[in-house]
């Protein structure tokens, strides 16, 4: 025993008691709490069985009496059995059998506890009090709030405890770990669940309602806890409050009887209408939350087109809009959109020169200076979460309803591992997580595989499954718009008309050509051109 000394005392992982846990220089650990078992053996020299053992627990101490710093009336204690002994109150906890097994021992003036006994045999603290079944019970997380909600509801409804708070949710009410507790619980056609308005109270009642599921309901709280209510001699709020809890609805599963609001938003909200009579028919505008996903052939005009749209809702709306052009300077861009104001493409340099100063600053206050666009300068980092940061702070600091993201394919071709699928489908399913978040609209452009005969860039009709790269952009793309032309077609004017083609469209489900923009050199712009129906394959 000379080589054998105590070094510490710790928590007993077996009966939550605070420090009844002693540790000795071997490694040996063993728990004083009277009937706990928790005992760990250790290296080389043991202690005695002499030393372990420990007098009896005496329960039943102290005198049954009020709690009047916590208005806590005598009839209360008397039911939960709770009594007072000096600076220190005596919670007990009985088995399933009624066998009193433990005490919850608070030290009042130093605001602590230990344990007396095995708390891990306990029930709920005040189960033993109330019979199984019935319409009512209420779910704390500590004696005192316990014994303030069973006070303040008039003693007519069961309330009991969490035996250790608030960390002790999931051991107290689970099924497969307190089946005896789970069970009492279950009988009752409802569970109130009225935890502590912390976080960590929050947190704990939603797991609870988690694990008591369908019967769980989460109180309202005004108050930091039922005890506050009851000290605050508001007992009418904390009734009120009782009564308006709500059945738990785990997240993601909406009640339909709760959607008025949502459908009547979606069938009254505008869209902005398609700039093409053509495409307007077939998708019934641009929504809010729809992620649109234009695909075409390299050289085919996808970035043209989305620039067009772009000054279209420019026009039509009051929103800001963000853009992020991965393949061309800020600059080109900038031209590009004044361009369209211009009706004229001033990227070429003879355009340019010919265009006056008061003309090109008219163009420039038209458009971007009336500060709603703004661009992403891509020079440096294409990383997924830089590009997922941009698109976010475009939409939350720059308040920008409208994105536009030119073109994917670009950024998961600079990931380092290689991986394009993987790549694609982590950025896709984060830009479709924000879409919903934010509640935008985002452009998204993406790039074909080149078909297996005939080239797109000879006019071959664009598909789902020829999306270069994964599957996920056509799965979490509400709309998937396909540019066609033949740019070798021994015709001028059919080498630069483009069919237009809905390849997807979740909102109605109508695909097909919609229809046919010619661009004229000219001008620089794209206008819808009238055909015939035989001719408009």
């Amino acid at each position: 025993m000379s080589n054998l000394s105590y070094t510490r005392h710790e928590p007993c992982p077996e009966c939550g008691s605070h420090d009844n846990v002693g540790v000795w220089s071997n490694g040996s650990e063993h728990c004083f709490t009277p009937d706990c078992n928790y005992h760990k053996t250790g290296e080389g020299v043991q202690m005695p069985t002499t030393e372990l053992q420990i007098k009896p627990v005496i329960l039943n101490k102290g005198i049954l009496t009020a709690i009047t710093d916590r208005s806590i009336t005598e009839d209360t204690c008397r039911k939960y059995e709770v009594t007072v002994q000096g600076n220190k109150h005596y919670y007990p906890l009985f088995d399933d059998t009624g066998l009193h097994v433990a005490n919850k021992v608070r030290l009042v003036d130093k605001k602590d506890f230990y344990t007396e006994g095995k708390v891990s045999s306990g029930t709920l603290f005040g189960q033993k009090g109330f019979s199984k079944g019935g319409k009512f019970v209420t779910l704390c997380e500590g004696e005192i709030d316990t014994m303030s909600a069973y006070q303040m509801l008039g003693s007519k409804w069961p309330v009991v405890s969490l035996k250790t708070g608030a960390a002790g949710t999931s051991k107290d009410v689970s099924q497969s770990m307190s089946p005896t507790n789970y069970d009492f619980l279950m009988s009752f056609d409802s569970i109130v669940i009225c935890f502590d308005n912390d976080d960590a109270g929050r947190r704990a009642a939603k797991k609870a309602a988690e694990m008591l599921s369908p019967k769980a309901k989460i109180m309202p709280m005004q108050y930091k806890d039922a005890n506050e209510y009851l000290s605050s001699k508001d007992q009418a709020s904390f009734v009120k409050d009782w009564w308006a809890a709500k059945t738990y609805t785990p997240d993601g599963i909406i009640a339909g009887s709760e959607t008025w609001e949502m459908v009547v938003e979606g069938v009254t909200k505008p869209a902005v209408n398609y700039l093409y009579e053509g495409l307007q028919k077939l998708t019934y505008g641009i929504r809010m939350g729809e992620l649109v996903t234009i695909t075409a052939g390299a050289g085919l005009g996808k970035s043209q087109f989305i620039k067009e749209l772009v000054f279209h809702i420019f026009n039509e709306t009051s929103d800001n809009i963000g853009m992020m052009f991965m393949e061309e300077s800020v600059k080109r861009s900038i031209l590009s959109i004044m361009s369209l104001e211009a009706n004229k493409p001033l990227h070429l340099p003879d355009v340019f020169s010919e265009t006056k100063d008061g003309e090109f600053k008219e163009y420039f206050d038209k458009t971007l200076g009336k500060n709603r666009m703004f661009f992403y300068d891509h020079f440096g980092s294409n990383a997924i979460d830089t590009i997922v940061g941009r698109v976010r702070y475009f939409a939350k600091a720059l308040s920008c309803k409208y994105l536009v993201l030119d073109h994917v394919s670009i950024i998961v071709s600079d990931q380092q591992n290689g991986d394009e699928r993987r790549a694609l489908d982590e950025i896709m399913t984060k830009l479709r997580t924000l879409v919903q978040e934010l509640d935008i609209c985002l452009l998204l452009v993406s790039h074909l595989r080149r078909p297996s005969s005939l080239g797109h860039e000879e006019g071959a009709a664009t598909s789902l499954s020829q999306l270069r790269g994964s599957a996920s952009i056509g799965q979490l793309s509400d709309i998937v718009i396909g540019l066609e032309r033949n740019g070798q077609h021994k015709d001028e004017i059919e080498r630069h008309t483009t069919t237009i083609r809905v390849i997807k469209n979740r909102f109605c489900g109508f695909t097909g050509p919609a229809c046919r923009l010619f661009y004229d050199q000219s001008t620089g712009r794209l206008t819808e051109v009238e055909e015939d129906d035989e001719d408009f394959e």
